[in-house]
């Protein structure tokens, strides 16, 4: 059967990043780096290597500079060009003129009011979300990226798909949790349930929901009228619990790494890890991390 294509991408990025201030007072925290990239930039090029072609923003007050980056810096390039740098750093940041397009979310009510927002340009098609929070890092040696993996499962068996991640069972009342049904494969599992930041007692499995989803155009007319749920705020997987048993629903098992950068540690975490698998720094960084655990 053939589906109709992911070519859409929503990224929710209208949060404060208050857990990160006082960085974050002026810069948003989508433009922390990972060693020298920001994190918006690895959600983008993971997008771009699944083919994605329309990349949605949903932004707030005060994260302009998210879209800048994507854009042409005369004055940089120029300066750059003229003292005879290597501009090829940049080729990553350069979007095709109309492939990004920007929404406001006015006020903060949630992921799911995050998505919401950008119902009109998504329109009827199906469409990807992809939270820059979450860094989702493949397997070393030419492995996929988590978006690509899901498009390749979606291309499979369609309707929504979810990317989940083994954790220990004591650490799900912390995330949205998948009851699993069949096994399609070893990475693709049936989703017959989900909740939300469960008790470990009630934690239906230790599949936790990891930032990354394929989702079709109802799920907007789902969130329209969805209540608050948990923390007050409009949740994107009560919608999606509303969906199962109306349309297919499975979960995608990253074959890669994830990188919780939306806390101090697991940023932190992300750029030693990276740093150290750099061929220009890798070396250099093991030695000063061994001498700094003297």
């Amino acid at each position: 059967m053939t589906h109709k294509p992911i070519k859409k991408a929503v990224f929710p990025v209208a949060g404060l990043g208050t857990r990160f201030l006082p960085a974050t007072k002026a810069i948003p925290k989508e433009l922390l780096p990972i060693v020298d990239r920001p994190l918006i930039q690895y959600a983008v090029d993971e997008a771009r290597e699944a083919g994605i072609e329309q990349i949605i923003f949903v932004t707030g007050r005060g994260k302009t500079a998210i879209v800048e980056h994507f854009d042409i810096a005369f004055e940089l390039e120029t300066t750059m060009e003229e003292r005879g740098k290597d501009l090829s750093v940049l080729d990553c940041t350069r979007a095709t003129p109309g492939d990004i397009i920007t929404v406001r979310q006015q006020v903060p009510l949630g992921l799911g009011h995050a998505i919401w927002c950008a119902r009109a340009i998504v329109g009827e098609e199906p469409f990807a979300i992809l939270l820059p929070d979450e860094l989702m890092v493949a397997v070393q040696n030419g492995g996929t990226g988590c978006m690509k993996q899901m498009v390749e499962a979606y291309e499979q068996v369609g309707g929504n798909l979810i990317s989940v991640l083994e954790v220990p069972k004591e650490a799900v009342s912390s995330y949205g949790v998948i009851a699993p049904g069949d096994h399609v494969s070893d990475t693709l599992t049936e989703v017959t349930g989900l909740v939300e930041k469960p008790p470990v007692a009630d934690a239906p499995s230790n599949k936790i929901v990891s930032g990354r989803y394929i989702l079709q155009p109802e799920v907007m007319r789902v969130l329209e009228d969805q209540g608050k749920g948990a923390g007050g705020e409009i949740q994107l997987t009560d919608a999606m619990a509303r969906m199962i048993g109306t349309q297919p629903f499975h979960a995608v098992t990253f074959e890669g790494r994830r990188f919780d950068c939306g806390s101090k540690l697991g940023f932190v975490e992300a750029t030693l890890a990276l740093a150290l698998e750099r061929e220009d720094m890798g070396a250099d960084v093991r030695v000063m991390a061994e001498r700094l655990l003297r």
